[in-house]
C-alpha cells in the first residue's frame, strides 16, 4: 500500500510540478468525451503560471488534475516527490491538505462559519500547527489580504472581493507551496480583481508556485508564463512570446 505522510519538510518543500501523458476521459450523457488529450508540462517552483484558453479547452481539468481533485485517465502527475496518481482518495486530501491552496470561482466560503473560521478550518483538517497557534495564523493572513477587520462576520455579509481574499487566505492556512486558482477574479470589479492580482504576484515573489486559470485578456502583465490549451491539448502561439515549451502526444 503506498503510504503518504504529511511531515514538516514536506510542508516547506517547492516541488515541480511534472505532467507526462496526462489523459482524461469522462463519460458523458451524450458519449465519451476526452478533455485533455496527453499533456506534457513542467512547472517549476516559483512560476506563476496562466492557463488560457476557450471554454471547454481543457483549462480547469488540467488544474484539478494538478491539485489533485480529478485523477487522470492514463498518464502521470508528479509534483515533488509524490507521484499523485498514485495516491488513493484518502492519503490524495491529505497530501493536497498541506501542498496545494485552491481558490475557486464562486469564494465556497463555508456560510455557517465566520471568515476567521474559515481561515482556520484547513489547520483543523491537517493539524499542521499546534491548535494555540492556529487563531493567531488565521488572524495574520486575513490582515495579510486585507479584510482582518471582517474576521468575525458570516461570509454573506461580505462583499465579493472580500469574500475572495478570505477565500485566498484560507487557501494559505497550510502554507502549502503551489496555489490553484479557477477564474479567480471571474466575478470581481477591476479595482477587486487587481488587487487579487498583485496579491497572487507578490506569492509568487515569495517563492509560492502560483496557477491560474483566468479569462482575463492582459494577463501577461501579470504572470512569468502563459499555457494556451485548445481542445485538450496544449498548444504554441507565436502572439505568446513567453508560451510553455510543449509536447503533444
Amino acid at each position: 500500500m503506498l503510504s503518504f505522510q504529511p511531515t514538516t519538510s514536506a510542508i516547506r518543500e517547492r516541488p515541480r510540478i511534472e505532467l507526462r501523458g496526462v489523459i482524461k476521459d469522462y463519460d458523458t450523457s451524450a458519449g465519451p468525451f476526452t478533455a485533455l488529450k496527453g499533456i506534457d508540462l513542467t512547472i517549476q517552483p516559483g512560476e506563476f503560471v496562466a492557463v488560457v484558453g476557450k471554454s471547454g479547452s481543457g483549462k480547469s481539468t488540467l488544474l484539478n488534475v494538478i491539485a489533485g481533485i480529478d485523477r487522470p485517465t492514463r498518464g502521470e502527475v508528479n509534483i515533488g516527490r509524490t507521484c499523485v496518481h498514485q495516491l488513493n482518495e484518502s492519503q490524495v486530501a491529505v497530501w493536497r491538505g498541506i501542498t496545494v491552496g485552491v481558490v475557486f470561482q464562486f469564494f465556497q466560503l463555508l456560510p455557517t462559519l465566520t471568515v476567521l473560521e474559515n481561515v482556520i478550518l484547513p489547520m483543523d483538517f491537517s493539524a499542521t500547527l499546534p491548535t494555540r497557534q492556529r487563531l493567531e495564523r488565521a488572524r495574520l493572513l486575513l490582515e495579510r489580504v486585507g479584510v482582518a477587520d471582517q474576521a468575525n462576520k458570516l461570509p454573506a455579509s461580505l462583499s465579493g472581493g472580500q469574500q475572495q481574499r478570505a477565500a485566498i487566505a484560507r487557501s494559505l492556512a497550510n502554507d502549502p507551496p503551489i496555489l490553484v486558482a479557477d477564474e479567480p477574479t471571474g466575478n470581481l470589479d477591476s479595482s477587486n480583481a487587481d488587487r487579487v492580482w498583485a496579491l497572487f504576484k507578490d506569492l509568487a515573489a515569495e517563492g509560492k508556485t502560483v496557477l491560474v486559470v483566468t479569462h482575463e485578456r492582459e494577463i501577461a502583465q501579470h504572470v512569468s508564463r502563459t499555457v494556451r490549451l485548445s481542445d485538450g491539448l496544449i498548444v504554441n502561439e507565436q502572439s505568446e512570446p513567453r508560451e510553455v515549451e510543449y509536447a503533444v502526444r
